[in-house]
């Protein structure tokens, strides 16, 4: 029954948090987002933080199985592998039969499909050492590192990846990493079952320092079991020591797998109170064990390294999409980045984020798309070549679950200023005296554009109110110069608030 639960909810937050990436639906599942660990540490989201932790401690890993959209996929892989595995068998075993029915002496080799799992031990020395790694990212504003290993950001990165394959529009350094990204995933989950989970991803590393304390645990009753090792073969974590009949509840999911795969019903998931990562089948003494004590050390410090690591991020603002018809156009060089209205700065807007995909998803007329320089390796920089920022649209800031791109209420993007529109005179047609055109100025939601008589010139020109411009895009997006616009927008490294 348990394991029923599991999988059902496993399965609204997996399907949720793709149809989130896919940009359906946000304001239906954009607060599952919110709830990923990791986007919600950088967001300095204590409420979230002290819930999956909270949870963690008295539940296990329920996160790893349930919340988080990687570990779910790789429970999906090992079903397809169970169940291709389970229809080859049940092939074969119907031609052992026939065989044997039609009196034939021949002896067919047997194959074995299932592929059993094994304990092993955990790799400590890769785990800890990713994790520092993580975390030192975090610290200096190495947000490339936490984009590739990060679950949440990495299989937002396969999602992204998959659409821009099937509908022909992709980046290919996006498309490139998420593919490769799938690959590695799929292979290591379909051979080593969640061996990602419990080496390299940083976020299954700090919860195991806290689940090996968790309240609630599977345990072993020894006067059930019966030694047949199914739970042990079975488990997709390798955790399960069946010749000592131990469970290393740090690596343990809790997906109830091996309650459900006893037949003697020797496992129970029952409350077992403080105890170290390791519970033997029969009642250890009383007395602290020295790897209790280290786990407890290791957590402690990891907490505080965390801790310091999230109070020197930054608080921001948030921002804003845009709706314009789709024209072709190339984003001229600006000097600074322009980041979304909202991220307060550059600096602040790339050290909050973790590179998911989903403001870039949820963007409705391409202002945002994935880098490719290796400074921000996949994460977003915006351009109105394909369209512009309109105002009322918030589209990206429902969504950012780490605090990348803070929401805005209605019309507070009217009082920010993200960048300032320059005029290239030289590519303007009005001043070339070919056409009277003023689209900027007829465009400009902020009214900082207006037409202007020049000297030596036949037709008005724009002009623009630096104080007033708010680097929405509008008029670049809409000029007819080509393939650049004769007027840009210039990007502010620190955004400017006119109240």
């Amino acid at each position: 029954m348990l394991r029923k639960i599991r999988i059902a909810l496993a399965a609204v937050f997996f399907v949720g948090i793709t149809l989130l990436l896919l940009g359906i639906g946000q304001h239906w599942w954009g607060w599952m987002a919110k709830l990923q660990f990791l986007p919600s540490a950088l967001a300095l989201n204590f409420a979230v933080i002290a819930g999956v932790l909270l949870l963690t401690f008295v539940f296990g890993r329920i996160y790893c199985s349930v919340i988080c959209p990687m570990g779910v996929f790789q429970d999906v892989v090992l079903w397809i592998r169970r169940t291709g595995g389970k229809c080859l068998q049940d092939a074969q075993t119907r031609k052992l039969k026939k065989l044997k029915a039609s009196g034939s002496d021949k002896k067919p080799k047997v194959k074995q499909y299932l592929k059993r799992f094994d304990y092993v031990k955990e790799h400590k020395w890769v785990r800890y050492c990713v994790l520092v790694l993580a975390l030192v990212s975090i610290f200096v504003s190495g947000q490339m590192l936490i984009a590739l290993i990060a679950p949440y950001s990495a299989y937002g990165r396969v999602v992204r990846s998959v659409v821009g394959l099937v509908s022909g529009h992709f980046v290919p350094a996006l498309l490139i990493t998420g593919l490769v990204t799938l690959a590695v995933i799929f292979c290591c989950a379909w051979l080593w079952g969640r061996e990602y989970c419990n080496t390299i991803c940083p976020v299954g590393t700090f919860l195991s320092l806290v689940s090996r304390f968790a309240l609630f645990r599977p345990t072993i009753e020894l006067d059930k079991c019966i030694n047949c090792a199914r739970c042990g073969k079975g488990c997709k974590a390798s955790c399960i020591d069946t010749k000592n009949h131990c469970i290393d509840y740090s690596r343990c999911v809790v997906c109830f797998d091996c309650l459900d795969n006893c037949s003697e019903k020797a496992l129970k998931y029952r409350f077992v109170g403080f105890k170290g990562a390791k519970i033997q089948a029969e009642p250890a003494p009383a007395a602290p064990k020295e790897g209790s004590d280290a786990g407890r050390r290791a957590f402690l410090a990891t907490t505080a390294f965390v801790g310091a690591a999230a109070l020197s991020a930054r608080a921001q603002d948030h921002m804003q999409g845009g709706f314009a018809e789709v024209v072709p156009k190339q984003n001229p060089p600006r000097g600074a980045r322009l980041v979304p209205f909202g991220a307060g700065s550059a600096e602040s807007f790339y050290a909050h984020c973790t590179a998911c995909q989903l403001c870039v998803s949820a963007c409705p007329n391409g202002v945002l798309r994935p880098s490719t320089d290796f400074a921000h390796f996949l994460q977003p920089e915006m351009g109105y070549e394909n369209g512009y920022c309109r105002p009322e649209c918030n589209a990206c800031s429902q969504v950012c679950p780490a605090g990348a791109i803070r929401p805005l209420k209605q019309g507070e993007k009217q009082t920010i200023q993200i960048g300032v529109a320059h005029v290239n005179l030289e590519l303007c047609f009005a001043a070339k005296g070919e056409a009277s055109c003023g689209n900027c100025a007829h465009h400009c939601p902020s009214g900082a554009i207006r037409m202007v008589k020049m000297d030596g010139i036949q037709y008005q020109v724009p002009s623009v109110s630096e104080e007033q411009c708010i680097g929405c895009g509008a008029c670049e997006f809409l000029c007819p110069s080509r393939p650049i616009s004769a007027i840009t927008v210039r990007a502010n490294s620190v955004h400017h608030t006119n109240a």
